[in-house]
């Protein structure tokens, strides 16, 4: 599957939408005060050596807004000479993670019983899931945040007796239908619930005539990397977010 590198890089900060966003040649740089990587993270949106924009550049952005910088960068060999000068300036590759990709008619979810509820705007029963007592709260409200500001953003979320058990954004923009924010509470996981939101959103994708799909997950969540391989998805690139300590 072709992966135009730059149309996904926008599709996700349509997504997981940060309070702005700058470019420099071939990078984009979003600002946020948040814990959402990706919604503060800069990204260059091509996997080779013509990155013209220097990291002093970017960090000097960052500065003038009063936020620290961090990078988001994939681990290919055309970026080896920016892995270089991040390490010379300081910054350490952090946090592992995959960007899967799939075609929309080869996601095959099982069938559930589950009743999905969708919305086009965030509601208080998908918000939830999200500032549940089980999550950490801080970084439960920014991803509200964050996915609350997608752009052509469909919500949806699953309930049980009790209230919403589960939740995710799905977002249709730049070519691509991207899945985000899947959480489920702990006492309703291993049931299907993923599935069934991500059949929801597949359809949503069809419906919008869109047959590329992404998502970006945690490599060391090897449930969540599972579920996906075995739904279809394949990992297009890993990338880490480059910190300073």
């Amino acid at each position: 599957m072709y992966v135009d590198i730059e149309s996904l890089e926008r599709a996700t900060l349509d997504a997981v939408a940060p309070q702005a966003v700058e470019e420099l040649p071939d990078w984009l740089l979003p600002f946020d005060e948040s814990t959402v990587g990706r919604a503060i993270s800069a990204v260059p949106f091509l996997h080779s050596p013509q990155q013209s924009t220097g990291i002093s550049q970017i960090v000097e952005r960052y500065a003038m807004r009063g936020l620290r910088t961090q990078f988001r960068v994939a681990d290919v060999s055309g970026l080896a000479a920016l892995h270089s000068e991040l390490s010379k300036n300081g910054f350490k590759p952090q946090q592992p993670t995959l960007t899967m990709v799939a075609q929309a008619s080869n996601i095959k979810p099982k069938p559930t019983n589950f009743k999905v509820e969708c919305s086009l705007q965030p509601t208080t029963a998908w918000k939830s899931v999200y500032l549940a007592a089980e999550f950490d709260p801080v970084d439960g409200a920014n991803r509200v945040k964050a996915l609350s500001r997608g752009k052509h953003a469909v919500y949806a979320w699953v309930s049980d007796d009790s209230g919403p058990i589960a939740a995710g954004a799905g977002s249709f923009s730049h070519g691509w239908a991207s899945f985000h924010g899947l959480r489920t509470l702990e006492r309703a996981r291993r049931k299907g619930l993923a599935q069934a939101l991500i059949q929801i959103f597949v359809t949503q994708a069809m419906d919008r005539g869109l047959e590329n799909c992404f998502l970006q997950v945690e490599e060391a969540n090897r449930g969540a990397v599972g579920l996906y391989e075995r739904l279809g998805f394949q990992t297009a690139w890993r990338y880490h977010y480059w910190r300073q300590a």
